[in-house]
């Protein structure tokens, strides 16, 4: 009998009894940066501003994780992020539905100058993704590129980092280390509670090197403008008080040092944290800023160190 010659060459194929599995695409570096990030804010190492890019916040605290938690000096990025997540096993990301107090401002474009800022009702977000970031600690454009069809609109359902994580206790000290730009929180061993990126002084207004103890904490609070005490100011510029606010020069906390004029506080651009120099202050995001905050005590001592 004839048999068609395509019959007998599939007929004759070997077929796996198993089929092989689909190959999932490896992921990417901007997929590899944000769980390294999202994982080290879970873990209270905070890389700053969550935007999957990688940069000195990042490798700061990631070589901080790996010399104070696990002596994995020899570690690259990826397989920190791989002994991570053998304990962590939290998705990275979670869906966030967006809220009607999230959408309903008001907002406002904030304006450079002192003096104008002093004029307005509140210094607060200038859109709802700017709050939502805050919330989840992530950059706008994270949000956008997490989200790239989306409206940000109430009742929306987004993709935001997940940085759910146990709140701490309290501290027994905070050390600001100027070497590598951080501010720590340690326990009653001295063993490392939290640890945060920061912009510390400047040139002109360089850290007070010294030891000097936590007055207490203030929250949403204004901000008194001096131009006496910044070097920066202009000859038309006043004395003013600012309106509290997220967007604020001192954020949403001012944690007061017992150095006069000194404190621990948040800022209004999160993404400049640790690239900026500051007016002798020690500013955090917003996020760490409130988490600090929460740990620390009046009389507590702050020591501020080279290195």
């Amino acid at each position: 009998m004839w048999i068609p010659a395509f019959v007998i060459s599939v007929a004759s194929f070997a077929l796996p009894l198993h089929p092989a599995p689909v190959q999932s695409k490896p992921p990417t570096a901007f997929e590899q940066t944000l769980r390294l990030q999202v994982l080290l804010d879970r873990a209270h190492f905070s890389p700053g501003e969550l935007d999957g890019l990688a940069g000195d916040n990042l490798q700061s605290a990631a070589n901080a994780y790996k010399r104070l938690k696990i002596d994995g000096a020899t570690l690259d990025n990826v397989a920190l992020a791989d002994a991570m997540a053998a304990t962590d096993l939290a998705p990275i990301l979670t869906t966030y539905v967006i809220t009607k107090q999230d959408v309903a401002g008001p907002f406002v474009k904030i304006p450079p100058d002192m003096m104008k800022q002093s004029k307005l009702k509140a210094l607060g977000y200038s859109s709802a993704i700017e709050g939502i970031g805050e919330k989840v600690h992530a950059s706008p454009a994270l949000l956008k590129r997490l989200n790239p069809r989306k409206r940000f609109v109430e009742s929306e359902e987004i993709q935001v980092p997940n940085i759910a994580h146990a709140a701490l206790g309290k501290a027994a000290k905070v050390v600001v280390n100027k070497a590598d730009g951080s501010v720590t929180a340690l326990d009653d061993q001295d063993a490392v509670m939290a640890r945060y990126p920061a912009t510390l002084g400047s040139d002109k207004d360089p850290l007070p090197i010294g030891d000097w103890k936590i007055n207490g904490v203030s929250h949403n609070p204004p901000f008194h403008y001096n131009p006496a005490l910044f070097w920066d100011s202009k000859p038309e510029q006043s004395k003013a008080v600012l309106p509290p606010g997220p967007n604020s020069p001192v954020g949403v906390v001012w944690i007061d040092l017992s150095k006069e004029n000194m404190g621990i506080h948040g800022t209004a651009a999160p993404e400049l944290i640790g690239k900026r120099q500051s007016h002798g202050c020690i500013r955090l995001t917003n996020w760490d800023a409130e988490e600090l905050s929460a740990m620390v005590a009046p009389g507590i001592p702050a020591q501020l160190v080279e290195n």
